[in-house]
């Protein structure tokens, strides 16, 4: 083992042996290299002449580049074209740790770590993976999640996906929840909660998350060792009320000493910037101080620097900008109340008591997404493709369950959406 790697793990066991424990055998070999190329270069910052760093400049030392990119950009060369850390950009990375905790008024008084950039919420949950989940090892998520779940921790690190329940009588199943938390006996638990969820659009109510947070700490109680990963691709997208509209990482971050919070979280839905690419992870446990959340992060710039060496600094640039910009949050409510429209209009469309023959609705109440589940005897494949063919309409089927992305249509089009589903499913039986 690297001496580096075995000097952030003396930190991590001195102050939390859970969170070394939860690590993967990847995550205990993994460090941010201080020494060698990237030490020197450090040390030759500010010099006046220097020749470290992999990259070109101009005379003047300004970053190199051709003017045909160059003239298509507002920013500063400088917020550009040079590399950013593999940490993320510090400014950035200090903004979004503002930006939790005005989203998640709870968290106040709480430490969590600054959140390391990733390459969006796929490259999050990519890293977290690479440090916590060992081949073999069982991840335990809701029977219907984000497919790239299996891409990524499945084929990727070898780790078995291991389903619960989601829905019972209309909310989410907390019983199956807590015999899949409880299953296997006292050990090493991986979770992942994504709220709202995908594909389902559902976020738990108040009282729910409540029960949801209850059960994991009584786990830990029990002795069980967890690493929650909040995947909140969707954060703030609730379109009801009695809906939690704060993190589950707020309540998970400082529950219990065996509960490590993982929040992967990102502006790629949130702020409508699915291309930028630009994700974080941010870290919480009871107990967490600033030497604990330091050696972490280390370990996380280094599982991305050996994966994608840095996320794009235009993108992290762009998004500063438009945090700091004194227009940000109109703009922001206007783009909700526009999606927020759209999920009232899938929510009449489907108060007409035909559909019921076909289809009923999972429950939903957020984030991008709905589904509907087919009546047995229908064939979902076979209906997807009589709606492109006769309808001209899109959806994703997903074992007889129909994806319905109402994020991507106008509010107008949702009676005529699910007319043609319904008419699908007649045609079908013919």
């Amino acid at each position: 083992m690297n001496p580096q790697a075995e000097e952030l793990n003396k930190i991590i066991k001195a102050k939390s042996p859970v969170i070394y424990d939860l690590l993967s055998e990847k995550g205990k070999n993994i460090f941010f290299p201080k020494k060698g190329i990237l030490g020197q270069t450090a040390d030759a910052k500010g010099t006046r002449i220097n020749a470290t760093i992999g990259a070109a400049v101009e005379d003047n030392g300004t970053p190199m580049r051709l003017g045909s990119i160059e003239s298509n950009v507002k920013l500063d060369p400088s917020l550009v074209f040079p590399y950013a850390p593999s940490y993320g950009r510090p400014d950035i990375r200090a903004k979004w740790q503002s930006m939790i905790y005005a989203k998640n008024p709870s968290l106040k008084g709480k430490t969590i770590s600054l959140p390391v950039v990733t390459n969006a919420l796929t490259h999050g949950v990519s890293m977290a993976g690479y440090l916590f989940v060992d081949e073999g090892e069982k991840v335990i998520v809701p029977d219907l999640f984000w497919g790239n779940y299996n891409l990524i921790l499945n084929h990727a690190y070898g780790s078995e996906i291991n389903k619960f329940n989601l829905f019972k009588d209309g909310g989410f199943d907390l019983e199956s929840f807590k015999a899949k938390l409880d299953e296997g006996g006292i050990g090493k638990k991986v979770l992942i909660l994504n709220f709202p969820n995908n594909p389902t659009g559902y976020t738990p109510t108040v009282e729910e998350q409540q029960a949801i947070v209850t059960i994991i700490k009584e786990s830990a109680e029990k002795g069980n060792r967890i690493v929650v990963f909040s995947d909140d691709a969707y954060f703030g997208l609730v379109y009801e009320e009695g809906i939690e509209k704060e993190s589950i990482f707020a309540q998970l971050c400082d529950l219990h000493e065996n509960v490590l919070a993982l929040k992967v979280d990102g502006p790629t839905k949130e702020d409508y910037v699915w291309g930028f690419r630009v994700g974080f992870m941010t870290y919480g446990i009871k107990g967490g101080d600033t030497e604990l959340y330091t050696a972490l992060e280390a370990k996380t710039a280094g599982a991305v620097r050996g994966n994608i060496s840095n996320a794009a600094n235009i993108s992290q640039s762009l998004l500063l900008s438009a945090f700091e910009n004194e227009n940000y949050q109109e703009q922001k409510a206007a783009k909700f109340e526009i999606m927020n429209k759209r999920y009232h209009a899938v929510k009449e469309a489907l108060k007409d008591e035909r559909y019921s023959e076909y289809f009923t609705a999972l429950p939903y109440n957020s984030g991008y997404f709905m589904c509907v589940q087919l009546a047995e005897g229908l064939d979902g494949e076979k209906i997807r493709k009589i709606l492109i063919d006769k309808y001209s309409i899109g959806i994703i089927n997903l074992n007889n369950v129909i994806r319905v992305a109402f994020s991507a249509m106008a509010a107008s089009d949702a009676k005529e959406l699910f007319e043609g589903i319904y008419n699908a499913c007649k045609d079908s039986k013919q």
